[in-house]
């Protein structure tokens, strides 16, 4: 059988086409790989890292949204060059690395989310803020997250905690334990923290169209139809005519008790301090507020119930340091928390950070090289960005008598306080290190603690599924399909309500 003399030239054509594609993607590539090898600081004699900088203009973003990161680390080592979001970037491991990134705050480097970040949250955040204004805005939200503001939290945030459990637990299928961790910590917020009076209509529309906002927090800095920044602008401004209308209410009510949630420490801390907030600094600092107390502990919430699930030794020491308290569950309510008894409780204090040890909320944080500096024998340039991995640096130390990868609360305890103290301590660092550390850490905990309280004291909880998840990683860890369990109540003295249920939901 012949072929057709125009089927062959098609053919040809079609094969021409492709041989050119390939070539010019091959050449681009290079040129984009040239283009960052130039840019490296010739008044140093150290070499950029090795890496490479993927594909023109979007480097290795997709690589790095799913996750293709332990090929990288093994085959360059703890420092390698990449092209992340728009940017140049060093990604760095280890905690002497670590060390050096965070504690050169303002000197060797300063604080650099990606430009999508930045015009998201805006330039009124702590966040976002550098040097002087840094330090500034710190000194005000400190007050927001001192030992008295904590303490007025602790009454609402176990009301919260302990009413959306009661629902998880009378929910006839399976919970979707990230999602609902989300409204929990959203609700918390939301009600405790910035005071919001919410139907719950409102409440869920509000709690949508803030997840999507965070969910686009990471894009590429393209501001045009459908893309994730747009997305994440129209989000923004959704939210920021709500919390106009919001703080315009509270600024118009006389508040007798002065200090009521964080937006009124907030606003009487910056007036101590000498400073009005305009409405615009206002607005994108209770957003930063919500920001830091939900997705994070909704992630961090969602990794303890995980965990505890894969170690029931763990729950019932739980338990019993509790009854050693007196803090168990009597009748139908639990005793009231304050700080001093989560203090007590040593034990669940090294559950919550071994938890955040195996399962870091976020996988690291961004800087810019403020000036050419050495790192690992490579050279830093002035103007790269440069990403930390707190995760990695979690799997990978060396410091640690059990395997880092196993899960051993008692790591933490006073035998052998794995936790570090000087150049050790950055080998945790769940909560960043230096002046950037994360200043919402104690309010963190306290959720964590309050919700591991309520849950060994009330509930029992197993898989719906068939194995446990995997786990993402980027933007916030979370397990792939939400983490689906079965919640049942227990009855006082700890024996479960038993239900036929399906494990085929």
């Amino acid at each position: 059988m012949k072929c057709h003399p125009a089927n062959f030239s098609v053919l040809k054509s079609a094969l021409t086409a492709l041989l050119a594609l390939g070539l010019l993607l091959t050449v681009s590539r290079h040129l984009w790989t040239l283009r960052w090898t130039l840019s490296r600081d010739r008044g140093s004699a150290l070499p950029l890292p090795k890496g490479s900088m993927g594909w023109p203009f979007f480097g290795e973003t997709l690589h790095w949204l799913v996750q293709v990161k332990y090929k990288r680390e093994h085959k360059y080592g703890h420092v390698f060059k990449t092209h992340l979001l728009g940017k140049p970037v060093i990604r760095v491991t280890g905690a002497e690395n670590i060390r050096k990134i965070l504690l050169g705050e303002h000197s060797l480097v300063s604080t650099q989310w990606p430009q999508s970040t930045q015009i998201i949250l805006g330039s009124n955040t702590l966040l976002n803020s550098i040097g002087e204004l840094h330090r500034q805005r710190r000194k005000i939200l400190a007050r927001v997250f001192s030992r008295a503001a904590l303490e007025s939290y602790l009454p609402g945030i176990q009301k919260v905690v302990s009413w959306e459990l009661r629902g998880w637990c009378r929910e006839p299928g399976s919970v979707a334990v990230y999602s609902s961790a989300k409204t929990l910590t959203f609700r918390v917020a939301a009600r405790v923290l910035l005071g919001l009076s919410l139907e719950e209509k409102q409440f869920k529309d509000l709690a949508k169209t803030f997840e999507q906002l965070v969910e686009n927090l990471f894009s590429l800095p393209l501001n045009i139809p459908f893309s994730g920044l747009r997305k994440g602008i129209k989000a923004r401004d959704m939210l920021h005519e709500y919390m106009e209308k919001a703080i315009m209410e509270k600024l118009q009510r006389k508040n007798s008790e002065g200090h009521s949630d964080a937006l009124d420490f907030l606003i009487n801390s910056a007036k101590e301090h000498g400073k009005e907030f305009t409405m615009q600094e206002l607005k994108e600092s209770a957003i930063e507020l919500i920001f830091a107390a939900f997705f994070t502990t909704a992630s961090a919430s969602t990794s303890l119930i995980l965990l505890l699930l894969k170690h029931p030794s763990t729950v019932e020491k739980i338990r019993q340091e509790l009854m050693s308290h007196e803090l168990h569950r009597q009748c139908h309510c639990l005793s009231p928390m304050n700080l001093d008894k989560l203090s007590r409780l040593r034990y669940l204090d090294c559950v919550i950070k071994e938890v955040l040890r195996v399962l870091p909320p976020v996988s690291g944080g961004y800087r810019t090289a403020l000036q050419t500096f050495e790192l690992d024998g490579y050279q830093i340039p002035k103007g790269w960005s440069v990403m930390y991995s707190i995760r990695d640096t979690h799997e990978t130390a060396a410091v640690y008598q059990s395997p880092p990868e196993s899960f051993d609360p008692d790591r933490f305890g006073s035998a052998r306080q794995e936790d570090g103290k000087g150049a050790g301590r950055f080998h945790y660092i769940p909560f960043g290190g230096g002046v950037r550390s994360c200043i919402g850490q104690e309010l963190a905990k306290a959720i964590l603690k309050l919700l591991a309280i309520e849950l060994v004291s009330t509930a029992r909880w197993e898989l719906a599924t068939p194995s446990f998840p995997e786990m993402q990683t980027v933007p916030i860890v979370h397990p792939v399909d939400g983490l689906q369990l079965f919640f049942h109540p227990l009855q006082p003295g700890g024996a479960s309500t038993r239900r036929q249920v399906s494990r085929e939901a």
